[in-house]
């Protein structure tokens, strides 16, 4: 989970945050002005500042924020000049926007503030539809408005061209004013609050935000999304009263308190209407006092009272935004906010610290305790090595009058001249976190003083408000009976500023001073304390020893005028953006103790005796020698003995359920045995037996471990169940399933045969670099050492025997290359990056590595579709006829799903939210989330049609599994797809390219990566005029991309100097198909379309590397990996089995070679059930086979290629 943070308000007006993943509260030091209060979300912090302002903090990303303004520039035909800016009366605007209704020249585009920028002038838009437009982006048509083609035809008598110019974002991490004409707002605000981005996931990035009044009036932000983060107006909304503070939730929930103490809900939020319709108004909690604050999450309303008494209201959803009723909770806060995943965070009233609700669950929402977070300020001299209490022990005293030092008793000049023999008398100024210690060792050098650094000031006032919020500072001890106020101070120097005035034995007389004693602060010059320094030079350099007994100490620091030592009151807090769960480990409770005990241990440290290198070698020296003499005693005497070999038989033995091979296929149970043994060589090996009765005869499969390929977790609703693949039954596509009592039980049987298997065939470690990655439908990822035969011609290694291991993790792609670079994309889009290491998951002991193991999590969305049919009496209901689908089904209708009887895909997942309806779906559809068609199943569309008899809508809800795995979190930019630069097998490239595509469209290109490294640096967006959906990177460094309109583009000149290239050549799709996934490899470009085709780009040389045309190679291909020596691996659909068709089957093709880059046919791997594989890791040139002479009868002849078995082949598919 990537790093979020916490807000807070201290009662001066200073913002702070603090991280997840950190232990001190960090100041925003950006902010000059004091805050009243903030809101934050997970991408921007809103807050009020005391000039009465809305100000936004926008995180910086590595993807910027950019809008495409747009107008339309249109031209009608005359037969005279031919086409021309002359339009006729009825037309529309010369420039306009897209219907033609709006007149936009292009001085009419203004920024929305100061806070965006140009990112350079108008060009034109040279692409229609992902196709290339001619004679400057001009597109015709027969008259406005009408259907435009991009040629030109004898009744096209206008015509159009679209302009694109973009703004960007520059406020950064930096508090940037909200423009607010005062007609929109004409008393300033009092509360913010911001929420509403789990409403909908369209538009990207919205927000609802709003704000109260000083008259008691609530205000809506319109407009606020990823691309306008600062919204476009203010909009006033009715209320039932003068409302005092307002709080709004992630979703759909909107509660305010009125100024008399009851509470307001806002009702009617959608995803249409943000906003909602009306109120309804609640009574408040205790019947003595009203409300005064109220705070909302997703399923959760938390409310304080005038006595300040906590209450939480129970009952609380999406279809109930009121609740049911109210329960006290213990504690008593001035202040609350609900968080993320429904987190409480509030402000006691007593101590005015930020406090932790603890035990936050999905199924106990109000949690199990407070708890105070204890963490320092950035700013804290506290949390530094100096003391605690730094300026009571450093003997600080602030008036508004200047104390001279008095006269020190001789028994007590005697005992500090002992303890300070030699210490000379400073007057300096460092920082406040510097500790100096006074030199003790060596009496007789001379010590140099620094100059003093003394500010000037010439206000009386601006000492009195610099300590108007200080207590007096006690000194640490007091000198006996001589004279009054002798301020003395620890062995530390003053903070930056601080002044020391000389000391020495003798008390300083005014004369000496050059000012009276009782002198009042007017003007201190620099030049006038020079020339006191000038005076007490000679009494310090005369004097031999001197006591380090502290005068008045003043300080003068601008920089903290308020005393960073105090315990931080803090006044508001906000944790919209705070993620945090459950299962969240925070170090937000602990730091002041772990401060401390460093501190004590730095002491005890520097009370021991110091060591010398030179006696620590020695040390070494002769602990190793005394090694060497032990080894050599205890070895070397029993060399001439027989090495001991253990054989050995082990038995593992369990009652499972097995999926019969035989019709009728059913479950039935069976006794399982695993039997391991060791041979005289030392190699383990093994057996499986599964026992069954046939008949009331006792009869046994087995299969010997090391003929093992694969072992699957299989998803099923009922059972916990698992595949056993041979290299037989590989080819018949019907592997051995089994099924155990629990899913613990699944998971021990599956981690020991793989550990099994793993020791017959010498496996162990992580994966190697040439290793090849695939992952299976369910997310479950695995890897195969590939041998040097592989790629060999004329008889490589079949696919059927290669042997897979499981990997811990979830992910839904995976890419790779020889150097070790693996990168991985989960189904929510997190990206993630190998750390070294294998195992994790269900693999524990000797199976998984101990360290490089790390937690992940993953989210993804079930479907489930809910479908109606017309009839004439009362329009669309769920009542289909009896040879329609199940009104609640999956998406082929074939099962039924409800809301009710749906689960997670396994008892790993739980689930995370409600079910909402899915606007995502291809092909649109309308406001209500309906998609219509002239029966099932058929092509669904947005709009209905006359001919629509029935309809269908898509419910999904999240789910979320956590596991652990080699795999370690890159945040924070969501992707879609990420390809790595596929290197030769001895590469020594110092920087790897490595492109990815955002789950929004966007190109980015990740500097930095290299293989110590392999995380990169950052993201380097760019430019594109469309957003993507596929990019690959080939070992020449070519770039080739599919747009989501299924087009093909061409990076140009991308090298390890410009490693984003400079511009985008479109490469036409095959006719009549739109692309959906391209692999490029060393000279290979392949790609995949929507309907499955697999195409080989013909003609693609140096020279020329754009290709020039298609070829089809196959059809009914999922995925396709090109590998870095041009070998193509696929994922294909419809693989003949015997018993059926194989869905998802890991497929190679043979033959590939330069004459032949095509191949000829395909040999079948592992499958179905497979969707992601990746080959470019494996780089090993195949071994050379010298073919015997055809001549030459003596020689054997070769043994005959595996029978190659085609797919079916669509003929309708054709090349252009």
């Amino acid at each position: 989970m990537p790093a979020s943070r916490l807000w807070v308000v201290d009662v001066y007006g200073r913002v702070f945050s603090l991280s997840t993943a950190g232990q001190q509260w960090e100041q925003c030091h950006d902010a000059q002005m004091e805050f009243k209060r903030v809101t934050a979300a997970q991408q921007c912090c809103w807050g009020i500042a005391c000039d009465n302002n809305v100000y936004l903090n926008l995180h910086a990303s590595d993807l910027p924020i950019r809008y495409q303004e747009t107008t339309y520039e249109n031209q009608r035909w005359n037969p005279i000049g031919g086409f021309s800016d002359h339009l006729l009366p009825s037309d529309r605007w010369q420039w306009s926007d897209i219907t033609g209704l709006k007149h936009q020249p292009f001085d009419s585009f203004e920024l929305p503030s100061s806070s965006w920028e140009w990112e350079g002038d108008w060009y034109v838009d040279e692409n229609f539809e992902g196709e290339p437009t001619e004679k400057e982006g001009w597109t015709y048509a027969i008259d406005f408005p009408a259907f435009y083609t991009k040629n030109k035809k004898m009744t096209s008598c206008v015509r159009r061209r679209r302009w694109l110019r973009y703004r960007r974002y520059k406020d950064m991490d930096t508090w940037a004013k909200i423009p607010s004409p005062q007609m929109e707002t004409p008393d300033p605000f009092s509360d913010i609050s911001c929420g509403g981005w789990d409403i909908s996931e369209e538009p990207r990035g919205r927000l609802s935000l709003w704000a109260v009044s000083l008259l008691g009036k609530v205000w809506f932000r319109e407009g606020i999304y990823h691309h306008n983060p600062e919204g476009s107006m203010w909009e006033e909304q009715s209320v039932p009263g003068e409302v005092l503070q307002i709080s709004c939730g992630p979703r759909d929930l909107v509660w305010a308190v009125l100024w008399e103490g009851q509470l307001a809900v806002r009702q009617g939020i959608t995803r249409d209407c943000p906003k909602g319709t009306s109120w309804v108004e609640m009574d408040s909690p205790s019947p003595d006092g009203g409300a005064i604050h109220v705070a909302v999450g997703i399923n959760t309303v938390w409310a304080l009272t005038k006595d300040n008494k906590v209450w939480f209201r129970r009952g609380i959803d999406s279809h109930n935004p009121c609740g049911l009723g109210w329960i006290s909770m213990v504690g008593e806060m001035i202040t609350i906010n609900v968080g993320l995943n429904d987190q409480v965070f509030a402000i006691c009233c007593e101590d005015r610290a930020v406090y932790f609700r603890q035990g936050v669950t999905s199924s106990e929402l109000s949690g199990k305790t407070w708890k105070a977070i204890s963490v320092p300020r950035d700013g804290d001299r506290s949390h530094s090595s100096a003391s605690a209490n730094s300026l009571q022990s450093a003997g600080c005293f602030f008036s508004g009058e200047v104390r001279a030092q008095s006269v020190v008793s001789d028994v007590e000049s005697d005992t500090e001249k002992v303890s300070t023999d030699g210490a000379s008398c400073l007057v300096t100024s460092t920082s406040p976190e510097s500790v100096v210690d006074a030199p003790t060792d060596h009496p007789d050098q001379p010590m140099e003083t620094p100059k003093p650094r003394i500010p000037k000031v010439t206000s009386d006032s601006f000492i009195s408000e610099l300590i108007s919020d200080r207590e007096p500072a006690k000194s640490l001890r007091e000198g006996g009976s001589a004279g009054p106020a002798v301020l003395e101070e620890e062995e530390t120097l003053p903070g930056e500023g601080e002044v020391i005035a000389p000391c020495a034995d003798v008390a300083i007389s005014p004369s000496q001073s050059g000012r009276p004693l009782d002198a009042q602060w007017s003007n201190v010059d620099l030049e006038e304390a020079q020339g006191q320094q000038a005076q007490t030079g000679v009494a310090l350099e005369a004097a031999d020893t001197s006591s380090l007994s502290s005068v008045a100490t003043y300080t003068l620091a601008m920089e903290d005028p308020y005393g960073t030592d105090e315990h931080p009151l803090w006044a508001w807090v906000s944790g919209g953006g705070c993620s945090v769960d459950s299962h969240s480990h925070l170090n937000w409770f602990n730091s002041m103790n772990t401060s401390l005990l460093v501190q004590s241990v730095q002491s005890v440290q520097s009370m021991s005796p110091s060591v010398t290198p030179a006696q620590t070698a020695a040390w070494r020296r002769q602990i190793f020698e005394q090694l060497s003499e032990r080894t050599k005693r205890e070895m070397d005497n029993f060399k001439h003995y027989e090495q001991a070999i253990e054989q050995s038989v082990w038995v593992k033995k369990g009652t499972m359920q097995w999926w019969r091979d035989w019709k009728p296929y059913k479950w039935i149970d069976v006794h399982f045995a695993l039997e391991q043994f060791s041979g005289s060589d030392g190699n383990k090996d093994g057996i499986l037996f599964i026992y069954y009765n046939f008949y009331e005869e006792k009869k046994y499969l087995h299969a010997f471990v090391n003929e093992l390929t694969i072992l699957v977790p299989v998803l099923n609703e009922s059972k916990h169940t698992f595949a056993i693949y041979t290299p037989e039954r590989t080819k018949q596509r019907f592997p051995i399933r089994l099924a155990a009592a629990t899913e613990l039980e699944m998971h021990d049987w599956l981690a020991l045969l793989s550990v099994s298997c793993c020791h017959s065939r010498g496996i162990q470690g992580p994966p190697s670099k040439q290793a090849i990655w695939s992952i299976t439908c369910k997310g479950d990822i695995f890897v195969s050492e590939p041998s040097p035969d592989l790629e060999a011609m004329p008889y490589p290694t079949p696919c059927d025997q290669m042997f897979w291991r499981q990997v811990g993790g979830h992910l839904r792609m995976v890419e790779c290359n020889s150097v070790g670079i693996v990168w991985g994309i989960g189904y929510d889009h997190t990206a993630w990056v190998y750390t070294g290491g294998y195992g994790g998951g269900f693999f524990q002991g000797l199976a998984s590595s101990t360290d490089n193991i790390y937690t992940q999590t993953d989210v993804k969305s079930v479907y489930i579709y809910e479908n109606q049919r017309w009839n004439p009496l009362e329009g669309f209901t769920n009542r289909g006829l009896p040879t329609d689908r199940y009104m609640w089904s999956d998406a082929s209708g074939l099962h039924e799903c409800t809301k009710t009887n749906m689960k997670p895909p396994s008892t790993q997942w739980t689930w995370v939210s409600d079910w909402t309806i899915d606007y995502s779906v291809s092909c649109g559809t309308d406001k209500e989330g309906w998609q219509y068609a002239a029966d099932f199943p058929v092509s669904y569309h947005g709009r209905k049609g006359k001919t629509d008899f029935v309809r269908r809508r898509r419910w999904a809800r999240k789910c979320k599994l956590t596991t652990t795995g080699p795999w370690q979190e890159i945040p924070p930019v969501a992707l879609s797809d990420v390809t790595i630069l596929p290197c030769a097998a001895q590469s020594n490239v110092d920087e790897v390219h490595l492109w990815a595509i955002s789950n929004k469209g966007d190109v980015l290109c990740r500097l930095g990566v290299t293989a110590l490294t392999p995380a990169g640096s950052s993201w380097l967006h760019v430019g594109t005029d469309q957003p993507f959906k596929s990019i690959s990177i080939g070992a020449a460094s070519q770039v080739w991309a599919i747009a989501r309109d299924g087009s093909a583009f061409y990076r140009g000149s991308v090298s390890p100097q410009s490693p984003a290239g400079d511009c985008w050549y479109h490469i036409p799709s095959p006719s009549k198909q739109k692309l959906k996934q391209v692999s490029v490899g060393r000279t290979s470009v392949l790609t995949v379309d929507e309907n499955g085709n697999l195409w080989y780009r013909q003609g693609v040389t140096p020279s020329y590397p754009q290709g020039s045309s298609w070829e089809h190679i196959s059809n009914n291909v999922r995925k396709v990996s090109v590998g870095p020596l041009d070998q193509v691996w696929i994922i294909a659909d419809k693989v003949q089995g015997s018993h059926s068709l194989s869905c998802g089957t890991v497929c190679h093709r043979l033959g590939v070679q330069p004459v032949e880059p095509k191949g000829m046919s395909w040999d079948y791997g592992i499958g179905g059930g497979w969707d992601h594989i990746t080959v470019r890791g494996n780089s090993m040139e195949p071994p050379r086979v010298c073919l015997p002479s055809l001549t030459d009868t003596s020689a054997p002849a070769p043994r005959s290629p595996l029978p190659v078995r085609n797919m079916e082949v669509d003929s309708s598919a054709g090349g252009s």
